[in-house]
C-alpha cells in the first residue's frame, strides 16, 4: 500500500502540469455532481425544511416514497412515454445526425459549406421557450398559422392540442430542427480525421461515392456513433424537461403520449410540495439509466470493442 501511495506521488510530480490543468474540472464534478448524490438519501425520509436533509426522520415503512411514486399508474405511463420518446429522438437523431455529416464532407464550395453550416447549427441557439411560443403561433387551433393555411385552401382546422398521437411526431420534428446542428459536430470531426488515401484508392479501383460511403465512411465512423449512442442510451430516463414543459405545458389532453418523468415530477413536487417523492423518481430514473447504460455498453463490447465506453 504505501508503495503504491509513494508511485502516486511520484506520478502527480512528474506531471503536475497536466493535473493542475485537470484540477478546476475535478473541483467542478466533485461539486456538482457528486456531493448532490447526498441528497439522495431523501428519498428514504420523511423530508421536511426545518430539520433538512440529514435531520428530517427516516420515512416508514423505508420505501414509502416509492410506492406513492407509482400509487397512481401515472409514473409508470411517465417512464414509457419517457424511454419511447427518447428511443425515437436517439434513433431518428442517429440518422439525421449522421446523413447530414455525410452530406456535409460531399460539399466541396466553402461559402455554401459554411452557409448550410451556419443553418443547420443555428436552431440550437434558439431557447426552447422561443420555440415554444413559435409552435404555439404555429398550432392554435383560431389564429395558428396552419391552421389559417388550411382554412385557406377549404380545408377543415385541425385541433392539434386535442391530438396526442400528433405530438409525438411534432416532438421529433422540433427535436431534430433543433439538435441535429450540434449532434453532427462529432461525426463531421470523425469522418474528418478519416485517411484521405482510402477515398483515393477506392477511386482507383473504380468505387462509386456510395461505395466509398458504404465501404469507407461508414465503418471507420461506426466506433464513434456506437460511443454516441451509449451516451445517449444513458440519459434515456432523462427528458429535456425544457423542450416538453414549453411546447406541451399543463395541458391534460396530451398528457397519454407526452407526460415524461421530469414534467411528471414536477408537475407533482408543485402541487404536493414532496420532496421526498421527488428524489425517490429522481433515485429511480437514475437506477434504471445506469442499468440501461452498463447493458448497452455490454452489447456495443461484444459486437463492437472499440465502440465501447470501458
Amino acid at each position: 500500500m504505501k508503495n503504491k501511495f509513494m508511485s502516486f506521488g511520484k506520478e502527480i510530480n512528474k506531471n503536475k502540469a497536466l493535473y493542475s490543468m485537470f484540477l478546476p474540472a475535478a473541483i467542478i464534478l466533485i461539486l456538482f455532481n457528486y456531493l448532490p448524490m447526498f441528497g439522495l438519501v431523501t428519498a428514504f425520509k420523511d423530508f421536511n425544511f426545518g430539520d433538512g436533509i440529514f435531520g428530517s426522520p427516516w420515512i416508514h415503512p423505508i420505501t414509502k416514497n416509492f410506492e406513492y411514486l407509482f400509487a397512481s399508474g401515472s409514473a409508470a405511463k411517465a417512464t414509457f412515454n419517457t424511454i419511447f420518446l427518447n428511443l425515437l429522438f436517439i434513433l431518428f437523431g442517429l440518422v439525421f445526425e449522421l446523413g447530414c455529416a455525410l452530406m456535409f464532407q460531399e460539399l466541396h464550395k466553402k461559402k455554401f459549406k459554411s452557409v448550410v453550416q451556419f443553418g443547420i447549427f443555428l436552431p440550437y441557439f434558439i431557447s426552447w421557450i422561443v420555440v415554444g411560443l413559435f409552435s404555439y403561433n404555429l398550432f392554435n387551433y383560431e389564429h395558428g398559422s396552419l391552421n389559417t393555411l388550411l382554412k385557406l385552401f377549404g380545408a377543415t382546422p385541425v385541433n392539434w392540442y386535442e391530438n396526442p398521437t400528433l405530438w409525438i411526431i411534432i416532438l421529433v420534428i422540433f427535436r431534430l430542427w433543433k439538435m441535429t446542428g450540434y449532434g453532427m459536430i462529432m461525426y463531421i470531426a470523425a469522418l474528418g480525421g478519416i485517411d484521405t488515401s482510402y477515398y483515393e484508392a477506392a477511386k482507383i479501383d473504380g468505387a462509386s461515392r456510395w461505395q466509398q460511403i458504404r465501404y469507407i465512411s461508414l465503418p471507420l465512423v461506426a466506433p464513434t456513433a456506437i460511443t454516441l449512442l451509449l451516451l445517449n442510451c444513458g440519459k434515456i430516463m432523462n427528458a429535456d424537461f425544457g423542450m416538453f414543459y414549453s411546447m406541451i405545458g399543463n395541458n391534460a389532453q396530451l398528457y397519454s403520449t407526452t407526460d415524461v418523468l421530469d414534467t411528471f415530477i414536477y408537475r407533482n413536487l408543485r402541487l404536493n410540495g414532496d420532496v421526498g417523492m421527488a428524489s425517490a423518481a429522481g433515485f429511480y430514473q437514475s437506477i434504471i439509466s445506469t442499468a440501461i447504460l452498463l447493458i448497452m455498453n455490454k452489447l456495443a463490447r461484444k459486437y463492437s470493442p472499440d465502440g465501447s465506453l470501458f
